[in-house]
């Protein structure tokens, strides 16, 4: 068994981690359903049989893939929120940090967005893992919304993470970032309208 390594994280092989880092760019590049356990591993040059052994089978492959995008992206956020002190700014911060994280030559969408799109099976292991990434999102703004003294922060959360959510299906049909701009600025807009403050 693998050695833990801090809080629920595992010390990874060099071989899973060959095998995660295949999966993850062939999975967000090509599509889930589109990608078979041989040609991750035939790409990985990891044996199929060590691919079954080490992560069980594709299902387990997937949850493991956007469980690791999970946490790239909050490392990704407290880093660019680092030194942000006011609670608003941070909030805004989410939206720069869906731009910059999701922009690039090859945006394919939110992978998140994307498996709860291919995969019909609403009991699939990677659902629950795309789900609490979502959940997760709202709760972060909804708590940084309650900081900044906002009367009703998880209703603004609420409908801060729909714009967002909204601005980079948009992005991905047009191919640019210019949705994701629009939506900071109405979320701004938004904030001031809707969010009024608590004094």
């Amino acid at each position: 068994m693998d050695e833990v390594e801090g809080i629920g994280k595992r010390r990874r092989s060099k071989a899973q981690e060959r095998l995660l880092s295949t999966a993850s760019e062939l999975f967000y590049r090509e599509g889930i359903g589109a990608t078979g356990v041989d040609t991750v591993s035939e790409r990985a040059s990891v044996s199929k049989r060590t691919l079954y052994n080490r992560y069980g089978g594709k299902d387990a492959l997937i949850s493991a893939y956007l469980r690791d995008r999970d946490e790239q992206w909050w490392a990704y956020l407290r880093g660019v929120s680092e030194g942000i002190a006011d609670p608003e700014g941070r909030l805004m911060m989410v939206f720069d940090a869906y731009g910059e994280w999701l922009s690039g030559h090859d945006f394919r969408g939110c992978a998140f967005a994307n498996a709860q799109a291919e995969i019909a099976d609403p009991g699939h292991p990677a659902l629950a893992v795309a789900r609490g990434h979502k959940e997760r999102i709202e709760e972060h703004m909804a708590t940084l919304a309650r900081e900044a003294k906002y009367s009703k922060p998880e209703v603004l959360a609420e409908k801060l993470l729909l714009l967002l959510e909204g601005a980079v299906a948009m992005a991905v049909m047009r191919r640019t970032s210019g949705p994701l701009e629009t939506a900071r600025s109405t979320a701004l807009e938004l904030m001031d309208v809707h969010g009024r403050r608590v004094q």
